[in-house]
């Protein structure tokens, strides 16, 4: 599909032309002409804007780049499909020749990862341990809504801090779905054509069918990696890391070996304390090399809750270290969003 035209057909095809479609003009007059920029990335440009009853809004300009609008077609009817408290709610878009925008509702707080600094915490604001678990346990039931809870199961499969936006009262909600696939039926196991995610967080048997088959499985991958970096409140991939650098995971599981702490926020009481050992489990279990031994999103939210049987730290997973030819597979062929 590479026109206007087949893109509006794929839309009515999937039902999801329900949400307002605004001309460009329109577009260029709520974001006062692009003047607030909100942020960046591998999709595009997102830019604050008003509509007319005063309503603020997040709107996406797409890069016109992007080609054939697959990503698009993706985000568009992937969450056009969705109604869930912890999923961004998609008010409109654009779609003019090659411009392609989204428009979202507005979350004051911006997306997670600015809470998660590669410097710790002197340059970030920080976030209590309740509102730690808040947003673990949301982020948690807005991934179980989009596996078990909609008509058409769908699979984000960028699963990631940035990725992750809060409203005034820090409530998290999964947006950016240029990634995603829908999936009719019932299967568990999926086929995809290419690489897909971030580098850091792309569950094994993204890229190598040998760790197993593609499933919602791969979203708890990275809803656990995420999950790791709001316990120790740093990167799980550092941009000017070395080679030598140590692999996140075996980075706090030396941390635990050595009965140290994960974050440099100050000494932490009994109740927090066990908040930090309940999401540190979770988060482990969840990056468990192969799929089979990973939990639901329903476990996980049980465990979260305190509610599951077993709370105890994983084993080491298999893969405790990258790959070689794996990390050079997500280099040369991951599709890298935002």
């Amino acid at each position: 599909m590479t026109n206007e035209q087949d893109i509006e057909v794929f839309l009515e095809d999937h039902g999801t032309l329900a949400q307002k479609k605004y001309r460009f003009s329109e577009v260029k007059k709520m974001t006062n002409n692009f003047t607030v920029k909100l942020g960046e990335g591998g999709f595009g440009v997102v830019y604050k804007g008003e509509l007319c009853n005063g309503y603020h809004v997040a709107v996406k300009i797409l890069r016109a780049s992007k080609g054939n609008g697959k990503d698009f077609m993706n985000e568009v009817a992937s969450i056009s499909r969705t109604s869930h408290v912890n999923i961004v709610q998609l008010i409109g878009f654009c779609l003019e020749g090659k411009k392609k925008a989204l428009i979202y509702e507005f979350m004051p707080n911006g997306s997670l990862d600015k809470f998660i600094s590669s410097k710790g915490l002197e340059s970030t604001p920080s976030l209590s341990w309740d509102n730690l678990l808040k947003i673990a346990k949301g982020i948690a039931r807005g991934l179980e809504y989009l596996h078990k809870g909609c008509n058409t199961r769908i699979l984000h499969f960028d699963i990631k801090p940035h990725n992750i936006l809060l409203d005034e009262n820090f409530c998290p909600k999964i947006s950016d779905f240029g990634l995603a696939k829908l999936c009719p039926g019932k299967e568990s196991i999926i086929s995809v054509s290419d690489a897909r995610g971030t580098i850091g967080y792309v569950a094994p048997e993204v890229c190598n069918k040998h760790f197993g088959g593609v499933s919602q499985k791969s979203d708890v991958y990275s809803y656990g990696m995420m999950l790791l970096e709001i316990v120790g409140v740093r990167k799980n991939v550092n941009g000017e890391a070395t080679q030598t650098s140590e692999y996140f995971p075996d980075w706090i599981y030396r941390k635990l070996e050595q009965e140290q702490e994960l974050r440099s926020d100050g000494v932490i009481g009994t109740e927090e304390k066990e908040i930090e050992r309940r999401m540190i489990a979770v988060s482990l279990w969840c990056i468990q090399t192969f799929p089979k031994d990973r939990p639901t999103m329903s476990t996980v939210i049980d465990m979260l809750e305190g509610n599951a049987d077993s709370q105890e730290i994983p084993p080491k997973p298999v893969l405790s270290s990258p790959i070689p030819a794996l990390v050079a597979e997500w280099t040369t062929s991951s599709l890298q969003s935002e």
